[in-house]
């Protein structure tokens, strides 16, 4: 039995190191196709995130969830629903700069004419002009201060990494001017209601029950998602 259970191990670890010696006999090919594919798979992971900090997402989708604070719903719309339109007008907005990245990175990478490296490089030069042009000069700086380096002298020269948390604040701030400008109209019903149940000793009504259909008529009739939109879409540079 000891000497079965010898041979088992022998032949187990002569299946383990069979992959690895055929790496070494096959020299760098065999590890630069495993490099690539790390990267790769690197790459699929963090697309996500990419998504989410170096696109139009985090305005529109920001927005989108005042609009229905606004309203005092918080489950209407549906988190799927808002979502879907915010992914939907992300495609809209970055339509040009996705067009640049597949055809500058993503179409010579299939094509094998150039590697994950060149094409990380070529397709981080549309985002990064998007991103510039809808980051506001005080917010780079604010980063630069942050890290405690000298201020870059073109545009071009700013670091991919600290562009983006700069235009992660600029977006966020852009998205609570807008939001601020949404939810003053919702106030001012809540409180013109409110005044009208106390004045008539109706203290026991929740305001919310009144305003709301009240809400959801004035917003119908002023096309109120179809301005939304506009206003949003028409704030990125």
């Amino acid at each position: 039995m000891r000497r079965v259970r010898a041979g088992k191990a022998c032949l187990l670890a002569v299946a383990l190191l069979a992959p690895a010696t055929a790496l070494a006999a096959n020299g760098t090919g065999i590890s630069t196709d495993l490099v690539r594919t790390m990267l790769l798979l690197t790459l699929l992971a963090v697309a996500p995130a990419i998504f989410i900090s170096m696109t139009s997402f985090v305005r529109i989708v920001v927005v989108l969830a005042m609009v229905r604070h606004a309203f005092g719903m918080p489950e209407t719309p549906p988190n799927p629903v808002l979502i879907s339109l915010a992914l939907f007008l992300t495609a809209f907005t970055m339509g040009p700069t996705l067009t640049a990245v597949n055809s500058q990175a993503l179409k010579p990478l299939m094509a094998g004419s150039v590697t994950v490296e060149q094409a990380i490089e070529k397709g981080s030069g549309p985002l990064r002009n998007f991103m510039l042009a809808q980051t506001r000069d005080s917010d780079i700086e604010a980063i630069y201060a942050i890290a405690k380096a000298p201020v870059p002298d073109r545009p071009e020269q700013v670091e991919l990494l600290k562009l983006t948390p700069a235009f992660i604040l600029n977006e966020l701030r852009v998205s609570f001017t807008i939001g601020f400008v949404i939810l003053l109209p919702f106030l001012l019903i809540d409180l013109v209601v409110a005044s009208i149940l106390l004045a008539l000793g109706m203290m026991m009504v929740p305001p919310s029950t009144i305003s709301l259909p009240i809400k959801i008529l004035m917003f119908v009739l002023i096309d109120g998602w179809g301005l939304i939109l506009q206003g949003v879409l028409g704030s990125f540079r």
